[in-house]
């Protein structure tokens, strides 16, 4: 098969599982466009929002061009507790790994890694987990990659509810992501995972095609291998798309400032602050993990998804603070 028939292909079928994942959710909805948010405050701001964005003729009206919607991933569309889902992964394969590496065993990082020590891996931060993603991932093709994720998201199970971890993912979350693109949005994911690990699943799982995915990356090689250019993984990250970054990873790809934003902690922050503070009508909201029945509490005190200054900073900027569990009627789909 020709490489560009290949390529052409393999696109329709991504667009084609983004366009299936979005009917899904729109079928559960039904006429009410957010059927698993509680009536309040919250639900109503977003509600005001996108309707004073989409009325023609409207003082607020933005045209379907400028309608950006960024979203992190992590804790924001599916669960992050104990700790980010991609790093489990990273755990995984590092230990499926290691006996080809035995000189792994020096580095403290990589022996917390091996040894199964989740709380001394993740205490190194986003910085340190990446480093890990990336030692995980060195020396594959974007391909390959993608498969051995793929193969791995489908059987890996997370330990606490025994279902597959692309299942632990928010439907409120999605029923706004629905919401926003009959409204005419352009919704993308801004996580500080890496983008190609996220890419794997967003079609399929949140309607979103790998294009409109930003994440943090790692170095590839470019080279030739049997008269086809190839690519290869190197272990450096070349960009943390947390915190700070967030804004640059926007300008970087997307080009356009959002007008709204939707986090869960304190990495979201920029973020939040750069779609809000641009002119016109602007909507940003973070979602607080407060219900340890459904699924889990924490926010100041945690290593995974802390979230104290956004928290503390939401009433002046004018963002929504959603509790999961006053303001959600349920969780996972």
């Amino acid at each position: 098969m020709p490489a560009s028939h290949g390529l052409r292909r393999r696109h329709a079928l991504l667009l084609a599982s983004a366009a299936l994942a979005a009917p899904r959710v729109a079928r559960a909805q039904g006429a009410d466009p957010l059927p698993s948010w509680r009536d309040g405050p919250r639900r109503r701001a977003l509600l005001d929002f996108v309707a004073a964005v989409t009325t023609e003729g409207g003082p607020d009206f933005v045209p379907p061009g400028a309608r950006i919607a960024t979203f992190d991933n992590d804790g924001c569309l599916w669960v992050e507790q104990p700790i980010y889902t991609q790093f489990i992964f990273a755990f995984d394969r590092i230990r499926e790994l290691a006996p080809q590496h035995p000189e792994w065993q020096q580095d403290p990082l990589l022996r917390a890694a091996i040894a199964g020590d989740i709380a001394g891996a993740s205490a190194q931060g986003v910085e340190g987990l990446l480093r890990l993603a990336g030692v995980a991932q060195a020396g594959n093709s974007p391909e390959e990659f993608q498969r051995i994720a793929t193969q791995w998201l489908a059987s890996a199970r997370d330990p606490k509810w025994g279902r597959p971890y692309t299942s632990l993912i928010y439907q409120p979350m999605l029923e706004v992501l629905s919401f926003l693109r009959s409204k005419g949005f352009t919704t993308f994911i801004v996580s500080g995972g890496g983008v190609e690990f996220v890419r794997t699943f967003s079609a399929e799982t949140y309607g979103i095609p790998p294009h409109q995915v930003v994440g943090s990356s790692f170095a590839l090689t470019p080279g030739e291998q049997d008269g086809r250019i190839t690519l290869t993984r190197e272990p450096k990250v070349d960009f943390v798309d947390d915190g700070p970054g967030k804004p640059v990873g926007i300008a970087r790809h997307i080009g356009q400032r959002p007008i709204a934003a939707f986090g869960n902690s304190d990495g979201d922050y920029q973020m939040l602050r750069y779609a809000t503070e641009g002119p016109g009508r602007r909507f940003g909201m973070l979602v607080h993990h407060d219900d340890a029945a459904r699924e889990y509490a924490y926010d100041r005190d945690s290593h995974t998804g802390r979230l104290a200054k956004a928290m503390e900073e939401a009433p002046r900027r004018g963002w929504q603070l959603v509790s999961m569990r006053e303001d959600w009627s349920r969780v996972f789909p």
